[in-house]
């Protein structure tokens, strides 16, 4: 007889990773704090000493 209960190949899967997943490793958030300081000092540069 065929066995028709569920085994764990129908497990569910994973949920999808979204924006925040990828906002919360630390490579990422590294290389847009050091572009947006570089933005913060370009934009002060402009205001204050030009």
């Amino acid at each position: 007889m065929l066995d028709t209960t569920q085994s764990d190949a129908a497990a569910p899967s994973e949920e999808p990773r979204g924006c925040l997943f990828a906002l919360s490793q630390p490579p990422l958030m590294i290389f847009l704090a050091v572009i947006g300081c570089l933005l913060l000092m370009a934009s002060l540069h402009d205001l204050l000493l030009l």
